[in-house]
């Protein structure tokens, strides 16, 4: 996950940065410093962990760089038709 992908998510969700923070138990100075990064994330491997994991756990699915670049959807709801 970079600092833009964390951000698309984030909007994906509609979440605030205190959303996010009360969710993963990261503070918000800390999500504000990460997303303000251009690229990779740097920082705590756990911090990055616990944003990753409960964005994921809300739905995000991370789309690897493969050319077109990397990005972010969100999962289809579960038993949702389509």
């Amino acid at each position: 996950m970079d600092a833009e992908q964390m951000r698309a998510a984030r909007a994906l969700l509609r979440w605030s940065q205190q959303e996010l923070s009360d969710q993963c138990g990261v503070s918000v100075p800390t999500i504000k410093r990460l997303e303000a990064m251009e690229g990779e994330l740097t920082g705590h491997l756990n911090t990055i962990r616990a944003i990753e994991r409960t964005l994921i756990e809300a739905g995000v699915t991370f789309i690897p760089e493969n050319g077109g670049g990397a990005g972010v959807r969100l999962a289809r709801p579960k038993g949702g038709g389509g």
